[in-house]
């Protein structure tokens, strides 16, 4: 969410930022935030005012009673009371607009970084870093993934669509080991890299939801249980982050660093098509994350460092992969600046993404009221995310660029997790 005091002081800046996401009347929203808050600080000023008065009246009226003049006590007494009423109604008017102001706040999204490119899709996202060299071509016969998925027992939609409904695969024998021994290698890279790892909770409250963004933004592409007010995750982001909701840390603890496995939940309600067959679209499955709290003169390195991590955990897979810098029009609600992680996928000729990281500046902490103490005083801290990484991609591009005569070979750094060098088909 962003401050009150930034839309004050940084208007231009703001608007400029603004309108690389094309968001329609961003001044006049910000003019409207802006006179919610003079009503605001209007009020407030009214209410303290009459709340001074109170007191001072309240200490004559006891000077007055213990002098025995109870007449003019209780005139002041009848003032007193007129106050208590003037106050409530006042105090009545500021919650109405609080609640008006913060529901504006909601609606504004994060303010683009200046390097981020204007767009209005993904046809306008920047090539960060592209693939080196030639891609590998699929050979005589390759076939996607979803057919080897059933050569090799890899993963059953059918089964999932039995047990639940389409969009929700079910990994079996050798496909269920190969995305345990994933989820395990991308824990350990990440541990290894100082970040502590986390088995969160795979629901949230509102609270929760509201603070890292889903909330109100993605609420259509989150599933509900109604019953307990309940969300289902989309992403580890949003737990592990709240796990900082309303600290205040000490810059020495900064930067924090989280990661985690979990399942993710996602309606991805009006995807159809071909582009979305297989696992290239699905309604749940596993991801693990990487998260930094951090201060924000070191945010931006911190990106660089997760960007570079991510394309580590690629190069020792050895899938070919590119890095976007997303435009303002593609890029996430909560985010200020996003580059996004496209593997090669040879079978389907075409890039499959399978990481976004974000630095999301102080959008994310000023709902979540993170904090850190300076020399200075308290401030926002900085929070960053990463995927590292989600697994269905990674799977389809494995199966699909290493398939073989004898099998699906496994990259080298796979082999200790999974015991074994290639998959096989079944019989």
């Amino acid at each position: 969410m962003l401050q009150v005091q930034m839309l004050r002081e940084d208007k231009d800046r703001i608007l400029t930022g603004l309108e690389k996401r094309n968001l329609p009347d961003a001044a006049a929203k910000i003019d409207e935030v802006v006179a919610l808050d003079d009503r605001r600080k209007e009020l407030q000023t009214q209410n303290d005012n009459l709340l001074a008065e109170r007191n001072q009246l309240s200490r004559e009226i006891g000077d007055l009673f213990k002098s025995g003049q109870k007449e003019a006590a209780g005139s002041l007494r009848d003032r007193v009371n007129v106050i208590k009423d003037e106050s409530a109604a006042i105090e009545t008017a500021l919650t109405e607009v609080l609640t008006e102001l913060d529901e504006q706040l909601l609606q504004l999204p994060n303010v683009p970084h200046a390097l981020v490119p204007a767009g209005s899709s993904a046809e306008d996202n920047e090539v960060y870093q592209d693939h080196p060299g030639e891609l590998p071509t699929p050979g005589t016969g390759a076939k996607p993934h979803w057919e080897l998925a059933e050569e090799y027992g890899i993963f059953s939609l059918e089964l999932g669509v039995r047990t639940t409904g389409s969009g929700f695969p079910v990994f079996t024998g050798q496909g269920a080991r190969l995305q345990r021994a994933l989820v395990n290698f991308f824990l350990d890279r990440n541990t290894a890299a100082g970040y502590t790892e986390y088995a969160p909770p795979l629901l949230v409250n509102e609270d929760t939801a509201r603070a890292t963004g889903q909330l109100p933004d993605k609420e259509g592409q989150m599933y509900y249980v109604p019953e307990d007010d309940l969300y289902l995750i989309p992403t580890a982001e949003v737990p592990l982050t709240n796990l900082y909701r309303g600290e205040l840390l000490e810059a020495d603890q900064l930067p924090v660093r989280l990661t985690g496995y979990t399942p993710c939940f996602r309606r991805e309600a009006g995807s159809y098509g071909s582009h979305v067959r297989g696992l290239n679209r699905v309604h749940q499955f596993d991801k693990v994350e990487i998260v930094q709290i951090t201060t924000p003169e070191e945010s931006y390195t911190k990106l660089d460092e997760m960007v570079a991590h991510v394309g580590g955990l690629l190069d020792e897979l050895n899938l070919p992969y590119r890095i976007l810098r997303l435009c303002g029009g593609d890029m996430g609600f909560t985010s200020a600046m996003t580059f996004d992680f496209e593997v090669w996928s040879a079978a389907q000729e075409r890039w499959l993404e399978v990481s976004s990281v974000s630095n999301f500046e102080t959008f994310q902490s000023n709902r979540l009221k993170l904090r850190y103490r300076t020399e200075r005083g308290t401030q926002l801290a900085h929070t960053l995310n990463g995927s590292a990484l989600a697994l269905p991609r990674i799977i389809a591009a494995l199966l699909e660029n290493n398939q073989a005569e004898d099998g699906i070979l496994l990259p080298e750094v796979l082999h200790s997790y999974i015991g074994k060098a290639r998959l096989e088909r079944i019989k």
